[in-house]
């Protein structure tokens, strides 16, 4: 801790209008604990979060990093706002991007601090509980301090509906059929480690959906050292909750990639499932049109376009959820979406044929080949085309 300010340097503050910071609040002091904020729409809850780690945080240095994506409540002005008098202050405003996992890497990547916490900004993490994770890393005997609402003396009361209850709680059993370590609130976004660690772990992870604390634990090559910190989980007071049934879908698409050892893409293995789930929507519509009557062929075409229409809606809700397409922009990918496909289907027939014809395949072998040569090209196409980072 450095020395108090001398007199001279308390009188040219004060003749300059700028108040004099204490050690804690020092810009040249490299603070021990950055806290990461991943935000959407927190406007209202910036400030009270900031004055209860002012108050939480006394005689620590600290900093708090909002990372921000793009919200039109004005959550980065907003934080801006306070950040001109509080050096402690950061906020990182990203445009094109989205998504609460990435959030947290692109925070925690740009702190210099001994140790990363990550916590909602939201008020509903309990902030009084940081200085007792952080007193359980400073001695080494842990990697990974999370805030727990499953052991004793925490509690879950305020997640705000039975829904928000079952999907946590079902999240919570699946995550533990495969944690290599025992955790009892896998699903918990408040946790705090070394920066050191989470440097390390950052090029392993997928960096998608909602659940970076699963991600973290399951990408370490060995288990890691967790200590439990009892908080418990308050009402939200402001806003509206993120969690839904589309987050606990990705949250099962990280499980999957995780088991797969990252063979294959997370948003690849969504899209192929949605894929999967648009070639039933294409029988049932094509036997439903079928017994109404109507040709083969129209019967077949509308379809078609059923479950184009379908596996765009889908895929832009849960596979592109962080670059979901909205107004204008939705209209467009979707008439691209369908082109990509119609030429995906062409490739598809073409590629089977060719194979059946002059070689030794089988038509199931030769079938199979080309559908997963057209998944391919609507995956590929798709990305760079209808959701396009932009």
């Amino acid at each position: 801790m450095s020395a108090p300010a001398s007199a001279d340097a308390q009188r040219d503050a004060a003749a300059s209008g700028r108040p004099e910071l204490s050690p804690e609040l020092s810009p040249e002091l490299s603070p021990e604990l950055s806290i990461v904020v991943p935000c959407y729409n927190e406007r209202a809850n910036v400030a009270p979060l900031i004055a209860r780690l002012h108050a939480a945080l006394a005689g620590i240095a600290w900093e708090v990093i909002y990372v921000d994506d793009n919200s039109p409540d004005g959550t980065a002005a907003e934080v801006r706002r306070i950040a001109s008098a509080d050096p402690r202050v950061r906020c990182i405003r990203r445009i094109g991007r989205r998504g609460l996992a990435s959030a947290v890497v692109e925070g925690a990547l740009s702190s210099s601090a001994r140790f990363v916490a990550v916590m909602d900004g939201d008020l509903q993490h309990d902030e009084t509980r940081l200085v007792a994770m952080l007193d359980a890393l400073r001695g080494g005997q842990y990697d990974l301090a999370v805030g727990s609402r499953h052991v004793a003396g925490g509690d879950n009361a305020g997640l705000s509906s039975r829904w928000r209850h079952i999907l946590s709680d079902g999240g919570i059993r699946i995550a533990q059929a495969f944690m290599p370590v025992k955790l009892s609130d896998p699903m918990s976004g408040f946790f705090m480690l070394p920066r050191a660690l989470f440097e390390e772990l950052a090029p392993r992870l997928t960096a998608q959906g909602f659940k970076i604390l699963l991600d973290l634990v399951l990408s370490a090559p060995a288990p890691l050292r967790v200590a439990e910190i009892p908080f418990r989980f308050q009402e939200r007071v402001a806003g509206e909750s993120k969690l839904d049934a589309l987050v606990l879908t990705q949250f099962a698409a990280l499980l999957l990639d995780k088991v797969l050892g990252g063979l294959l893409p997370l948003r690849f293995l969504s899209f192929a499932a949605v894929g999967g789930l648009g070639i039933l929507v294409h029988l049932a519509v094509l036997t439903a049109l079928h017994h109404s009557g109507l040709r083969f062929g129209a019967s077949q075409g509308l379809a078609t376009l059923v479950a184009m229409i379908f596996n765009f809606q889908l895929n832009n809700q849960i596979t592109y959820r962080g670059q979901r397409l909205k107004g204008p922009r939705l209209w467009r990918g979707l008439l691209l979406f369908i082109a990509v496909c119609g030429l995906g289907a062409i490739a598809n027939i073409g590629i089977a044929r060719v194979l059946y014809d002059q070689s030794d395949a089988s038509w199931t072998a030769a079938g199979l080949l080309g559908a997963v040569i057209g998944v391919v090209w609507n995956y590929a196409v798709s990305a760079t085309l209808v959701w396009r980072e932009r």
